[in-house]
């Protein structure tokens, strides 16, 4: 989570300092794994060659060279597309929320509070254990949540133990409220709750 060596913030720190409330901090900060973009570059790459093939059939056959350039630029367009999602993509988590970020032109952010969330799942493939990403799982009391499932993590054993010990760490724990905010130890809860309600007069037991 550092920033780049010539000093400017990184992408995540820039989304964080839009969506993170006054005094909440990124813990967890990172861009899904460049896996991500294989599916897309496996459907892109047949449509640029065929592209390309129409393109060079032909030179000076004006039609065939204007079909072959739209279907080149069209395709590497929709990559460059596919690929701009992916940097601007983020799973970030503080110590009260997941939150995604999403959206080149018009940005989106989900967010899930962690006092909500009952159970972690981490899943990984083949393929991901070689390439180094998995998938969160993430089960929450209520109904079915947007970030139920967030693919193509990268260094998922890390993250999934960061995110364990926000989740269920001593210092965090089940308590606190909506906002994150920890609940005060049990001794002074307990006080707290038995305190006579000020302004009602006491009543004795009847003997």
């Amino acid at each position: 989570m550092t920033g780049p060596a010539d000093g400017r913030p990184p992408r995540w720190a820039k989304d964080a300092a839009k969506y993170l409330l006054p005094g909440e901090h990124a813990v967890v900060a990172t861009r899904r794994h460049w896996a991500v973009l294989l599916a897309p570059a496996a459907r892109t790459l047949p449509v640029l060659v065929v592209g390309v093939w129409v393109l060079t059939l032909d030179p000076d056959n004006r039609v065939s060279a204007t079909v072959g350039l739209a279907v080149v630029l069209g395709a590497l367009g929709t990559f460059a597309l596919r690929a701009g999602e992916w940097w601007m993509r983020h799973f970030i988590v503080t110590r009260r929320r997941v939150l995604l970020t999403s959206g080149i032109i018009a940005r989106t952010v989900t967010l899930l509070p962690l006092r909500r969330i009952t159970d972690l799942t981490w899943k990984e493939t083949l393929l991901g254990q070689v390439l180094g990403y998995g998938t969160f799982r993430f089960e929450s009391a209520g109904q079915e949540q947007a970030l139920s499932q967030i693919t193509f993590l990268p260094r998922a054993d890390l993250l999934y133990r960061e995110v364990s010990g926000l989740l269920f760490g001593s210092d965090w724990g089940s308590g606190g409220d909506d906002e994150g905010n920890p609940e005060p130890p049990a001794g002074e809860r307990s006080q707290r709750d038995t305190q006579p309600i000020p302004g009602v007069p006491r009543q004795d037991p009847p003997r």
